[in-house]
């Protein structure tokens, strides 16, 4: 397989996805499961000085960035936080040029234009999962995720 996935005319693509964070903020990853049909391929990364909710979405944004064309994608994430701020409040926050229904600037919105950018390249249905309930894919996704967590040595 190459290093991103190609759209089959006839499935859709599954992104599973996590972050991971070290103390809250501290060094921090993200991972991510991508499967098309049959075929899965893992992703990971990280930073030094994080939060959680970063890398939350940063495992979104590289996952959709992956894909390399158009496609129809599933991603599930364990974070109500990227769910609900993708599907409920982008919408207003764009409205009201990046800031909160309390007039407070929107938390992270350099990811969170980065994230609407790549979403708008394909059609997306966002689904949650609950994290560390057994769920093989979100399993693997938290693993890599911290697995990209730098150690102060990298």
């Amino acid at each position: 397989m190459s290093d991103a996935l190609e759209q089959r005319s006839d499935n859709v693509i599954e992104i599973f996805t996590d972050g991971a964070c070290s103390g809250n903020p501290g060094p921090g990853g993200w991972g991510v499961l991508l499967r098309d049909g049959e075929t899965e391929k893992t992703l990971c990364g990280g930073e030094l000085q994080t939060t959680n909710n970063r890398m939350e979405l940063m495992a979104a944004i590289e996952g959709l960035a992956s894909i390399t064309c158009s496609s129809q994608i599933r991603v599930t994430t364990d974070s109500q936080y990227v769910r609900k701020g993708i599907t409920e409040w982008l919408k207003g926050w764009k409205q009201n040029r990046w800031l909160t229904s309390a007039k407070k600037p929107v938390k992270n919105v350099d990811l969170w234009k980065r994230l609407d950018s790549e979403a708008a390249r394909h059609q997306v249905e966002w689904c949650w999962v609950k994290g560390h309930s057994g769920h093989r894919e979100n399993d693997i996704a938290d693993e890599l995720a911290r697995c990209g967590i730098p150690s102060a040595g990298d």
